[in-house]
């Protein structure tokens, strides 16, 4: 690793050399964990229980992924599939696993900006907006969304969600360093979710 990068890509390298260490992949909560341990200097060291050090933990975190899955991607060596269940490594695959040239989440992810300029109420507007599209005519869309299966490729069934619904408990359970606010939104979305799935 070369002392000349700058954060984000140092960052990058960091969280590169994370993945490849764990092929079946690692969910953001994870690959924060790891990077706290190896004393990374990218993140704050702060508890996450605060919505604006989550937010800027996470959108650090992300901006390093989609600034790796590009250069994977121009250097045709992977391809990094990007969710917060799961970040994986995997072989990369001309057209299907291309990146879109209109990703809304890139976009958003690598404009700084965005980091620069979202304040703690913000953060509550986001999370607000969130739950108004559970409680509205979106709410299994979102509900998805939360748990990460929005896009995807298998089919969904109530045993797939069940088991999303474990990993994400376990993950961000306040025992576990994570917020009860977030669990009751997992909770939530699973109450929906086995309503149309039953």
């Amino acid at each position: 690793m070369t002392t000349d990068l700058d954060p984000a890509q140092d960052l990058s390298e960091q969280l590169h050399e994370l993945l490849r260490e764990a092929p079946l992949g690692l969910s953001e909560y994870e690959l924060i964990q790891r990077l706290k341990t190896r004393h990374s200097t990218h993140i704050p060291h702060l508890e996450l229980t605060d919505k604006l050090v989550l937010f800027r933990t996470h959108f650090l975190v992300f901006n390093a992924l989609y600034l790796l899955r590009d250069q994977l991607h121009a250097d045709r060596s992977a391809h990094l599939a990007i969710s917060p269940l799961c970040v994986q490594l995997m072989p990369y695959k001309a057209g299907s696993a291309a990146i879109s040239e209109l990703d809304s989440l890139r976009d958003y992810y690598l404009d700084l900006a965005n980091l620069r300029d979202t304040t703690e109420e913000d953060v509550e507007k986001l999370l607000a907006s969130f739950w108004t599209r559970m409680q509205g005519s979106e709410e299994k869309s979102a509900a998805l969304e939360l748990f990460g299966l929005h896009d995807s490729s298998q089919p969904l069934n109530l045993a797939l969600i069940k088991q999303r619904y474990r990993q994400l408990v376990s993950v961000h359970h306040p025992d576990r360093g994570g917020s009860t606010s977030r669990l009751q939104s997992i909770n939530k979305a699973m109450e929906i979710l086995q309503r149309y799935y039953n």
